[in-house]
């Protein structure tokens, strides 16, 4: 069931430990990356809600899933094989854009996946089993680029201005095929349950009548809230016109107004009668999601934006701050990216022993909330230790620390929602659910550059330790999380 995800994870690896590389090889200015890597967040928010919408209505001879499987898995190992011979930077950008919307494609289904098929005692195994081969996967692909220059004598510097490495290009040849033929094994090798088997197996959920399928508020709320949403994204926009801030905090004024004239469009449809559309049935759902889930949004905002800071900025902060150079073509920076993609590694196969090991045993013997605020503490002492490291190498100690906060990022929240959610709507609640990963991505993406710019005067570090203090407030958050299998007095796993 979970095979699959160490393709998804390999090319997650690959794009989260040489995007930025290549954007600057390419001639980004370091304070333009966090606005390049926006298409990553914002195709999770359109992407993940419409395929679980559909996959939720989907059946047929190949199962309810496992087409959406196939479909992510084909587009996403062509744009590995594109993306390092981008000629330019705005075309990576969209070869960026291009793969993540097919690695969402496959991999909202895969979550939905391990709700569907397994009893609710058992899904804290299955998420960090999930977690396991997500860590398998991103160390050996975040590893890649150093096993092709130390072990099989690929060249780590660009032949000229603009090119990538050779250990850079093979990686995402490599990553294009461990991606297809993983998720293909796991297509072949499962089978699905049908819509009334998986009905049969419900347990009734202590939720409101509000969740069932026929539910819409009356078309005058939507309008309402859409009016209020546009007119917050337009009154956003006015300071950044007038004062002529910067740029990215565009989109963060333009995501707000979208959601309103979305809603409005609901509204619209629920006035002449068209209510058995996605839209409609997103939005309203959106609005009647499970306290579980409201609550989880906020630990997920904070925990996600951390994440994204580490990702955008681990190399600039790195080859700057203990490396000393910012020089995309010298010798130290691509050994410095290179050591910067291995810990990467590390951290992904200390996520894989955490969560098959290590995650469990703590959630058994206390419960899933004490186990993940544990895990992010750790995190955040390992994303703010970076900052006071003299040896590069000793970055590894760092890594134990993140690797622990990421196998409990991936595991734990997924397992406390499931309980929460009617099956008939697993994958819908699980695209949404992406909302509250997105959304802090986008506002990551649009205020870290003005942050290290203005505020710590390009020094890349200061957004790692940002992140560190995002997660000690996800730590807290989470205590205060109702947890459905706590409430039934359920086994966490078995």
């Amino acid at each position: 069931m979970s095979f699959g995800f160490l393709g998804i994870q390999f090319g997650f690896g690959l794009q989260n430990g040489n995007v930025s590389r290549i954007f600057q090889t390419l001639g980004a200015d370091i304070d333009k990356i966090p606005i390049l890597w926006i298409a990553a967040p914002i195709t999770g928010l359109i992407v993940q809600p419409i395929i679980g919408h559909l996959s939720d209505k989907t059946w047929g001879r190949y199962g309810r899933r496992r087409p959406y499987f196939m479909i992510g898995a084909i587009f996403t190992s062509l744009a590995l094989f594109l993306m390092p011979n981008s000629p330019s930077l705005w075309i990576a950008a969209g070869m960026l854009w291009i793969m993540d919307a097919s690695i969402n494609i496959s991999m909202e289904p895969f979550r939905a996946f391990v709700g569907d098929m397994l009893p609710e005692n058992q899904r804290t195994l299955g998420f960090t089993m999930q977690s396991f081969f997500i860590g398998t996967g991103a160390f050996v692909a975040s590893w890649m680029p150093y096993i092709l220059d130390n072990w099989l004598g690929f060249s780590n510097v660009p032949e000229s201005p603009g090119e990538m490495p050779e250990t850079v290009t093979y990686s995402f040849y490599i990553g294009g095929i461990v991606l297809f033929l993983s998720i293909l094994w796991t297509i072949i090798r499962t089978k699905e349950y049908s819509p009334e088997k998986l009905a049969s197996f419900e347990e009734v959920k202590e939720e409101s009548p509000e969740s069932a399928d026929e539910f819409y508020f009356p078309a005058s709320k939507y309008v309402k809230r859409g009016i209020i949403w546009t007119i917050l994204g337009g009154l956003i926009s006015y300071p950044i016109i007038y004062w002529n801030l910067e740029k990215e905090l565009y989109i963060l004024a333009g995501s707000i107004g979208f959601f309103g004239i979305l809603q409005l469009l609901t509204g619209l449809f629920i006035k002449k009668g068209k209510i058995k559309n996605g839209l409609v049935s997103i939005i309203t759902d959106l609005y009647t999601m499970p306290i579980t889930m409201k609550q989880l949004a906020f630990v997920q905002f904070f925990s996600w934006f951390a994440l994204f800071s580490m990702w955008i900025y681990t190399t600039a902060a790195v080859t700057s701050h203990l490396y000393g150079t910012t020089d995309t073509n010298s010798e130290i920076y691509n050994e410095g990216a290179t050591l910067v993609s291995g810990m990467f590694g590390w951290y992904n196969l200390f996520a894989a022993g955490f969560g098959l090991f290590i995650l469990p045993f703590i959630a058994k013997y206390t419960n899933r909330k004490i186990t993940h605020s544990i895990s992010l503490l750790a995190g955040g002492i390992g994303f703010a230790s970076i900052l006071l490291l003299k040896d590069p190498q000793n970055m590894i100690y760092s890594m134990i620390g993140v690797g622990m906060a990421w196998a409990s990022i991936l595991a734990m929240p997924y397992a406390i929602l499931t309980g929460s959610l009617p099956q008939n709507k697993m994958g819908v609640y699980m695209g949404i659910f992406n909302f509250f990963i997105v959304i802090p991505q986008i506002l990551a993406a649009t205020i870290l550059g003005f942050m290290v710019k203005d505020l710590f005067y390009g020094e890349s570090i200061y957004a790692l330790l940002v992140g560190g203090i995002s997660l000690f407030i996800a730590a807290v958050l989470v205590i205060f999380v109702k947890d459905v299998a706590i409430a039934r007095k359920l086994p966490a796993q078995e």
